[in-house]
This record gives structure tokens, sequence and C-alpha cells, in this order.
């Protein structure tokens, strides 16, 4: 049994209850101990994930948030520097599966949030279980 931590940015409260629920459905179908914590927003989620990880608590992380296209350029931002962050940390090889969903809409982010339909909660969940395996099979 290992121990994640999805770390959730807390924007749109229904979406974020089926990302999480998604998540924590697959974590828990494979019988490992899930904690959520919630940070403000997408930005925050990289460096909550890096302080988690030095405390070594965990063996992998969920990242959850929903960021939709506004009439700025903040989406680029957030959608971006957010997936960037997650993906330094992955390259120094903390398991992180990204379920931060970067959407047009509200009908595109509840197709992809809600665990019958797209379940990218349940899929980011997944992806960090893959990364912790290969953390496994190439440890020294």
């Amino acid at each position: 049994m290992a121990n994640f931590l999805i770390v959730e940015a807390r924007f749109y409260d229904h979406l974020n209850d089926m990302l999480v629920a998604g998540a924590k459905a697959a974590m828990e179908a494979e019988g490992h101990a899930v904690d959520v914590l919630t940070v403000p927003g997408a930005l925050e989620i990289p460096g909550a994930i890096s302080l988690a990880a030095d405390s070594e608590r965990y063996d992998g992380f969920v990242a959850i948030g929903v960021v939709i296209r506004g009439e700025t350029y903040h989406f680029e931002i957030v959608a971006g520097e957010s997936a960037r962050g997650i993906m330094a940390l992955t390259m120094d090889g903390i398991a992180i599966g990204n379920g931060i969903i970067t959407v047009e809409n509200e009908e595109q982010a509840l197709e992809r949030a809600d665990p019958s339909k797209k379940d990218k909660g349940g899929e980011a969940a997944k992806a960090a279980l893959a990364l912790l395996d290969l953390q496994a099979r190439f440890a020294r």
C-alpha cells in the first residue's frame, strides 16, 4: 500500500468534487491510502507538491484542478505554468499524475471531470500509479 496526496486547486467546487472522486476511487480500488490538500489555485499546485514531497510522507501525487479559458491571456499562463511546474517535478523523479483539465468552457469541463464519462481524475491517479511502478522498476 502506498500513500498518495491529491493536491487540488478548488476553484469550481462541483467540477473538483467529480475529479477528486474519480482520483480517490482509482487509488482506493488499488488499495492505496489517499489524503487531499486544497490550495488556492492551479499555480500553487507544483509548489505544494514539492513541499509535500520533501516531507517524505507520500509516495506519489495527483494534481487536480480546472482552468477554463476566459477573455484574457491569464488562461495560457495558468495552464502552461502549472503544467511546466508539474513536469519539472516529474522529471526530478516524483510520481505525479496531472489531472488539471484545461478547457474552453464548462460543458467541456463537465465531460472531462465526470467519473462516468472521461474521468480525468481517475486517469490522473492511474498515471501516478504507473509512474510509481516505474520508480520501483528502475530503483537502484
